[in-house]
């Protein structure tokens, strides 16, 4: 009777213990953190949170947003290529965080072999505004008056590679201007200073800028979209308004830190393409002016390879050199 026990005992052992792993390992089971490395209420940070607010309702679980911004958004990004490789530990940001070793001369990490890509979830326009005590109102005006005294306009950069960045660099080369650069450490306060007539120009996501814009605080000249903004259809697009060629989008994504299982970014690539779509469905993303996307892992990575390769070449061309 005791050796049927033992052996009955030992037959299970793989079983209780193979259960006791499974329990273990489900994924997730404790809260999520998802880093934005700028500062409050900026694009990056309102995609950010209402992607957040949507996860934690569908995984019943807490999902907290942690603003960490400085260094062209390398302090958040040093947290969570430093955080364990867990999935539990995420970044949100944009096409900023590719860019930091082309912009930076001592980037604390690589970009691309640090991270572990999860997901692309949108695109969205920028908006060009321009001080308002400026007297200028078209496009055409801002760049005679940019290549008559360029020593009187400076563009305010969120941060450094940058969609706002690239962009005002954009806008630069095919307008044939050249612009004083002011970084700052987020939208929000390079928002500020533009409608105090402290920097004269900035180009951000449009959510971002839009509602200052409405307000009159800062004054509205071209969104960079393929056609006028059904969030404001009164604002012509740059293409429009004189400078073909000038369409360019910002973009959002996910990243887990390098080293994390597979399986769990795939887990959550797939997790945060339901999410956007229920976004979408309900609305929500496009009050942001953000068009949802849905790509597999593998489709984010040969995205990531030719955005890195647009931009660089767009910074060469620009003479811009990393400080």
């Amino acid at each position: 009777m005791r050796r049927w026990l033992a052996t009955c005992v030992l037959g299970l052992t793989p079983f209780l213990f193979g259960q006791s792993w499974a329990q273990s390992s489900k994924f997730p089971d404790q809260p999520l953190k998802i880093i934005v490395p700028f500062a409050p209420g900026g694009g990056v940070d309102q995609a950010g949170r209402m992607l957040a607010k949507q996860l934690q309702a569908r995984l019943n679980l807490p999902v907290v947003v942690e603003n960490r911004a400085g260094a062209n958004g390398t302090v958040g990004g040093k947290a969570v290529q430093v955080a364990p490789a867990d999935g539990y530990t995420l970044l949100f940001s944009a096409a900023t965080h590719l860019l930091s070793n082309l912009v930076m001369a001592k980037p604390p990490y690589d970009p691309v072999a640090d991270f572990a890509p999860v997901a692309r979830v949108g695109e969205a326009p920028l908006l060009l505004v321009i001080s308002p005590q400026l007297k200028e109102q078209k496009l055409s005006e801002v760049i005679e008056s940019a290549r008559a005294t360029p020593d009187k306009w400076t563009a305010a950069v969120p941060a450094m590679g940058a969609p706002s960045h690239l962009a005002t660099l954009m806008l630069a080369q095919k307008s044939k201007i050249k612009i004083t650069l002011a970084p700052y450490k987020g939208t929000a306060p390079a928002l500020v200073d533009v409608a105090g007539g402290h920097t004269q120009i900035l180009m951000d996501s449009i959510v971002s800028l839009l509602p200052m814009a409405k307000s009159g605080k800062v004054r509205p000249v071209v969104t960079t979209s393929a056609k006028r903004s059904a969030l404001a259809p009164d604002i012509p697009t740059a293409v429009e308004s004189g400078v073909p060629g000038l369409v360019y989008a910002t973009w959002y994504g996910v990243w887990a830190p390098a080293g994390t299982p597979p399986e769990r970014v795939q887990w959550l690539n797939q997790t945060i393409n339901e999410a956007i779509a229920e976004l979408v469905k309900s609305g929500q993303l496009a009050q942001l002016g953000v068009e949802g996307i849905s790509e597999s892992v593998e489709q984010f990575q040969k995205f990531i390879a030719a955005d890195v390769t647009q931009s660089a070449e767009l910074l060469r061309s620009a003479g811009f050199k990393p400080e």
